[in-house]
């Protein structure tokens, strides 16, 4: 199997071009037209080549607004923004919260202790897939990614684990691809959220915090994306009914989504 491909920008987190993931025999995703990462807060659009060359037309932003606030994004040279707020401003929703989790050892074991971490992010994902805002933020983004002239779309979270790999996981599945392949891809990310948490673990982990609380905070578990999964089955029956009657994409929207994004495997 293929994730996508990391490139290596000095000043995005976790970039990653979803281009050449397999979707079936013989087919792929289309390069260079819709990419992941974290956040853009410190992106240098001067020294760091390696962003301009992609020519991003369309930055999407998961974030709630109080993440925006304090880390808005540095937009690549001809891009615009636009606000897909996932979470809404729920400021006690896990995704959002990361380094703060990690801020207290005390607090977070009383709080998360005994796999609560764990099941916290994992009820995270379920409310994620249930809820009308989410959904709304979701049918943007794909809609977004389905037009042609807002492309090459970048979409992005805080870190680009969990509302970005969440979208991910849509539109591999809404083009094709299988779950092994979307799970692949999913937990793909967790080698550089570990290098990019190393201080701020290493310092909750010093001061006494559990290296198991922190493992579920800072990386995705293949139960996140299952549970996400699972509600999405159990409320409309697979991807198909998510899209028509969870997330309302016309039709007309997936068709263009799926006649420019998957192309023959090279």
């Amino acid at each position: 199997m293929q994730t996508a491909r990391a490139v290596p920008a000095a000043s995005v987190l976790n970039l990653r071009d979803l281009g050449g993931i397999a979707l079936g025999p013989g087919r792929q995703v289309r390069p260079g037209v819709v990419l992941r990462s974290g956040q853009l807060s410190g992106h240098d659009p001067v020294h760091d080549a390696t962003v301009a060359v992609l020519g991003i037309r369309t930055v999407v932003d998961l974030r709630t607004a109080d993440e925006r606030a304090s880390a808005p994004d540095r937009l690549p040279p001809g891009a615009r923004l636009f606000v897909a707020d996932v979470l809404g401003d729920d400021p006690g929703v896990a995704p959002a919260r990361l380094r703060a989790l990690l801020a207290d050892p005390v607090e977070t074991e009383r709080l998360l202790g005994g796999g609560k971490a764990e099941e916290m992010f994992a009820e995270t994902y379920r409310q994620v897939v249930l809820s009308p805002r989410a959904a709304a933020a979701y049918r943007a983004f794909l809609e977004t990614a389905a037009d042609d002239a807002a492309r090459p779309v970048l979409f992005h979270c805080t870190t680009g684990k969990d509302r970005a790999g969440w979208g991910a996981a849509l539109l591999l599945l809404l083009l094709g691809a299988s779950r092994d392949v979307v799970r692949e891809e999913f937990l793909s990310v967790n080698p550089v959220m570990r290098v990019a948490f190393r201080p701020s673990v290493q310092s909750y982990l010093d001061a006494g915090g559990d290296p198991e609380i922190a493992s579920a905070i800072i990386e995705v578990r293949p139960r996140y994306l299952d549970t996400a999964l699972d509600a999405m089955d159990e409320r409309w029956g697979g991807i198909d009914g998510y899209a028509r009657d969870g997330l309302r994409i016309p039709e007309a929207a997936l068709r263009r989504l799926r006649d420019d994004l998957v192309v023959p495997a090279g």
